[in-house]
């Protein structure tokens, strides 16, 4: 006895497919929970913020849920496609706003310094945050600092240090005792600075650290007894006057 099947049950699953194009989303089904809802919003904002095309947005869902669009996905596969991007270094957005927040962890704060040490050492133009996420974003493919993990920021750190050991200011620590580190690669920059200052014709060739310091910060200093503070005080001063001075 020949089944009969109805046009719908032949047509129906086509047009259901036909309601959002590749690379489209479709929105969040009628009756849809709260939970889905909240899922499928957070992954619109991340595809956007880790700026993912079309392709690249597609080819993950469909490695993690054998989809090409998130209204396709089951809750489950929707929290497997977050976790996916979270660990790509996005982070949802704080109240007090997207982007709000400078990013404030550990390695954060020891990129912050080194991008400030570079722009002290003409390295760099501008020593604030927004030149330095522009810098990371270009390194890690990451819209902001704050959503980067411990293993990504490695990549943003390395790279400043090779831009350090290349203009002169040597980053190795080898044998150093870790507490040394601070001052030591303080002292270094310190002395890079005024290097250029020599090569530039900024200052006498015949004036060393202690001349440097009392004429361009009005400290007395001994180089290797100064603490991490007062280097930090006449890295600033001798980078301004290289600055000042056309030499950055």
């Amino acid at each position: 006895m020949t089944r009969m099947i109805s046009g719908a049950a032949i047509f129906g699953k086509s047009r259901a497919r036909a309601d959002h194009m590749p690379g489209r989303e479709a929105p969040a089904k009628p009756g849809a929970s709260k939970h889905r809802k909240l899922m499928l919003a957070k992954i619109h904002i991340a595809r956007s913020d880790l700026r993912l095309s079309s392709d690249d947005y597609q080819g993950i869902l469909y490695d993690i849920a054998g989809a090409t669009s998130a209204a396709d996905c089951s809750d489950a596969q929707l929290g497997r496609v977050l976790d996916h991007f979270k660990a790509r270094g996005w982070r949802p957005a704080t109240p007090a706003g997207r982007g709000a927040r400078p990013a404030d962890h550990p390695a954060a704060n020891k990129a912050r310094a080194l991008w400030i040490s570079l722009h002290r050492l003409g390295e760099v133009r501008q020593p604030g945050d927004k030149a330095l996420e522009a810098f990371a974003r270009r390194q890690l493919g990451c819209e902001r600092l704050q959503w980067a993990n411990q293993s990504m920021m490695y990549r943003v750190i390395e790279a400043l240090k090779d831009m350090a050991q290349r203009a002169g200011w040597d980053q190795n620590t080898a044998g150093l005792r870790p507490e040394a580190v601070p001052v030591v690669l303080r002292r270094r920059l310190v002395e890079a600075i005024l290097g250029r200052l020599w090569a530039k014709g900024l200052v006498p060739a015949h004036w060393d650290i202690r001349r440097a310091a009392w004429e361009f910060a009005g400290m007395e200093i001994e180089l290797m007894l100064a603490t991490a503070s007062e280097l930090d005080v006449l890295a600033k001063a001798l980078g301004d006057t290289l600055r000042q001075g056309g030499g950055a």
